[in-house]
């Protein structure tokens, strides 16, 4: 028995979305679903008690930054990442691969992994598959990430044709090296870029394996956003029915709705927590930064069409006064609303799959938010 497995409920007639469950050791969650980002086993500034509030069901832990610091030993020590953050729900964490791509400017890719220096004190370090499943095995997470190379955007075709094999060797060995297959789901990561040969090529490789679920990874990376709808049409039918499709990095209202529309169950991003801390909302009718002076006397909510504590509770005019003086409640209050924005919005995404019309809905959220417009500020 696979400890993630993935339940198909119902196909939007109107837009070919799914309506779906996964069920994980840690409890089952709806899908489409925006997974949380707490990169050191903390959702900044949001306790685990209020993420539960918020309907938060799983979150995403970083796998490289825990193997800096506390150190994966530590957490294993204190029971398993889900005790030591005193988290019931499901975690996901990934394999450290994006961190050292991106975080390091001296690295070296060879076959057996990735050298590269610590990015806090420059210490030299090494990270292979087989190490990057140790790190998460000890962490306990229910959903485990395989090891892969992230090239960088744009690469040549010949760069990325060498980066799909490798990662797919690369998987393979993850699968070797993953002792706890019992009650920890493992999932390969679709590469390629945006050619359409390679990605098939990586799905088939992938698929080959067997995975209990499938990420797309390299988008998100700098390219259009027509470029990456493009790359998730011809990518998602590659990956199998029966099996969770997780789209890495993108947490933007718009890429949340068209990834559902192409077959994506889960999302992360740092991005409502990110902008949070720099005092820009997230509200039904577009983006808000609250810090700008026209909110001194502004005595309204955040968004008046959000059910959300903080809108019921307290002011744009306090929160922009908070933001401005840097208080560290300002920056919880604006991180709490668009955690809770966008839960709330893969709810109504929901919904719409429920109800054959996630296309409609989709029109009107752009319209309403903004999108639509020549002139569109987006994040």
């Amino acid at each position: 028995m696979q400890p993630i497995t993935y339940e198909l409920i119902k196909t939007c007639k109107q837009t070919g979305a799914r309506l779906g469950k996964v069920h994980t050791p840690h409890g089952s969650f709806e899908t489409p679903i925006f997974m949380p980002v707490g990169t050191l086993a903390t959702v900044k500034t949001m306790s685990p008690e209020e993420l539960e509030e918020i309907g938060a069901k799983i979150i995403l832990s970083n796998t490289y930054h825990l193997w800096l610091r506390p150190g994966e030993d530590i957490i294993q020590e204190a029971g398993g990442l889900h005790s030591f953050m005193n988290w019931n729900g499901s975690i996901l964490t990934d394999s450290g691969g994006f961190q050292v791509f991106s975080l390091s400017d001296l690295r070296h890719i060879e076959e057996e992994g990735v050298h590269f220096r610590n990015h806090i004190n420059g210490e030299k370090l090494f990270l292979s598959p087989e190490k990057a499943m140790h790190i998460q095995n000890a962490l306990g997470s229910d959903i485990m990430m395989a090891f892969d190379e992230c090239p960088p955007y744009p690469a040549t075709y010949e760069y990325m044709k060498s980066s799909v094999e490798r990662t797919s060797r690369w998987a393979e060995r993850c699968l070797s090296g993953h002792t706890r297959p019992n009650d920890q789901g493992l999932f390969g990561i679709v590469q390629g870029g945006e050619y359409e040969d390679l990605r098939k090529l990586s799905a088939k490789d992938l698929t080959s394996l067997d995975f209990p679920g499938y990420a797309i990874g390299g988008l998100s990376v700098g390219e259009p956003k027509d470029v990456m709808n493009k790359v998730l049409e011809f990518t998602t039918p590659l990956l199998p029915i029966n099996k969770p499709r997780y789209l890495m990095g993108v947490g933007s209202p718009d890429s949340l709705i068209d990834g559902a529309i192409r077959g994506i169950d889960m999302f992360d991003c740092v991005l409502p927590t990110r902008i949070a801390r720099n005092g820009t909302c997230m509200t039904s009718m577009g983006r808000l930064v609250i810090r700008n002076a026209k909110f001194a006397r502004d005595f309204s909510p955040i968004d008046e069409n959000c059910d959300c504590h903080v809108c019921k509770n307290y002011t744009r005019a306090y929160i922009r006064h908070l933001i401005k003086n840097n208080e560290t409640f300002g920056f919880r209050l604006t991180t709490y609303h668009n955690l809770y924005f966008l839960l709330e919005l893969m709810k109504q995404v929901r919904q719409a799959i429920l109800d054959d019309r996630l296309g409609d809905f989709r029109n009107e959220f752009f319209e309403l938010y903004g999108f639509n417009k020549p002139d569109a500020k987006n994040f």
